[in-house]
């Protein structure tokens, strides 16, 4: 059984429910490849609990990190909870180990697709101020879902 909730928290829900597009979207990936010309954009919070990645990338990306699913990565493996994935940092492959709750951005740019998901700690949202959209989608313009719209406003 789930811990009692005193109140049903609809943006947790909503947000769960976009990840797994996440994670269905890998699991095609992981399966078959990328494709046609599907590409993947993958921005997580290189802190967060689970998240493996070289120290070196650690220390250069202190906070969050974008990474790219195109046509130079191997050994992708999807789980419940996290997937990991080679990629070449500098010619040295290196793989990294990015839980789901850490994702706060994904999009496919070839579909013209992107998700932008609130990042919680503590219970306390946290603002997706460090994350510009139209960059991460080389220029083209991308449908992007804001939760913004669904949260009540007080």
């Amino acid at each position: 059984m789930t811990e009692f909730v005193e109140e049903i928290n609809y943006d947790k829900l909503i947000e769960k429910s976009l990840k797994q597009v996440v994670v269905e979207a890998l699991k095609i990936a992981e399966a078959q490849g990328l494709p046609g010309e599907n590409h993947f954009y993958i921005t997580f919070k290189t802190s967060h609990p689970g998240t493996i990645i070289p120290k070196e990338l650690q220390i250069q990306y202190p906070d969050s990190m974008t990474i790219v699913l195109q046509h130079q990565y191997s050994n992708l493996i999807v789980t419940d909870t996290f997937f990991s994935v080679e990629l070449s940092f500098g010619g040295h492959l290196e793989t990294l180990v990015i839980p789901f709750e850490a994702i706060t951005y994904f999009a496919d740019p070839y579909a013209k697709f992107g998700l932008s998901f609130s990042f919680y700690e503590n219970g306390d949202v946290h603002s997706l101020d460090d994350i510009d959209p139209e960059k991460k989608v080389s220029g083209e313009s991308a449908q992007i879902i804001s939760f913004d719209s669904f949260r009540k406003k007080n």
